[in-house]
């Protein structure tokens, strides 16, 4: 239980208290119902210690389960085939996708400290959901070819907007050599206008308590 009041008073102290009790509730009651370990915050000092330059990341926060799962409901049963998480911290998005319908899930994260404790709770998510498929894979997102059969990313505002630049235009890569239907699920969407230049639509957009925030978008300009 001490990682849950450690979380609270971490977002009371940044938010308030309000926010931080509806955020904790909904951390304990998602945390039970799919049995995984996601709360807390991660600085990310392990990886600056290792000389991994981090000036262009956030931290780790994980998404509220209310907004992710909001947001996944959204998307229409024939638009679950490939789910990717860029910035996949512990793996909670990518848990919920798998209880939502997606059966092949791939996260990349660069650290591997995240990475390992995403793969214990996908483990775990794969013994209540046996057909899934994930991968995981401790990379910089910069440099990540997406999958040509990918068809929702979602991003927690997991960088700045250098290293979005390049996702975008890896994402748009994707997109021209396989043209495709494409969401992205976008939390706390900071740089939202560099998928909107890039073609692509919001379709859902929610918030709650002034920060909890998500933005749904869709390629509208690739012939699929």
């Amino acid at each position: 239980m001490i990682v849950y009041f450690k979380y609270f008073f971490y977002l009371a102290y940044h938010w308030n208290i309000k926010i931080a009790a509806y955020i904790l509730y909904h951390e304990i009651k998602g945390e039970k119902k799919l049995k995984i370990h996601t709360t807390g915050i991660d600085k990310l000092k392990s990886l600056d210690k290792k000389d991994i330059d981090i000036s262009h990341a956030t931290i780790y926060m994980p998404v509220s389960y209310t907004i992710i799962g909001g947001a996944l409901n959204y998307l229409s049963s024939n638009n679950k085939n490939h789910f990717l998480d860029i910035g996949c911290g512990k793996g909670r998005a990518m848990c919920m996708a798998a209880h939502k319908g997606f059966k092949k899930i791939t996260g990349i994260d660069f650290s591997k400290e995240l990475c390992n404790k995403a793969t214990d709770n996908l483990t775990i998510t794969k013994k209540i959901i046996s057909d899934i498929n994930f991968k995981i894979f401790n990379n910089d997102a910069f440099y990540f070819e997406i999958p040509d059969d990918v068809d929702c990313i979602f991003l927690f505002n997991p960088f700045d907007e250098i290293i979005m630049s390049g996702v975008v235009e890896n994402i748009l890569i994707s997109l021209e050599k396989k043209p495709r239907k494409l969401f992205v699920i976008y939390a706390n969407p900071l740089h939202k206008e560099l998928f909107i230049g890039a073609g692509f639509k919001e379709v859902y957009y929610t918030i709650k308590m002034k920060y909890l925030e998500v933005s749904v978008l869709e390629n509208i300009i690739a012939a699929y």
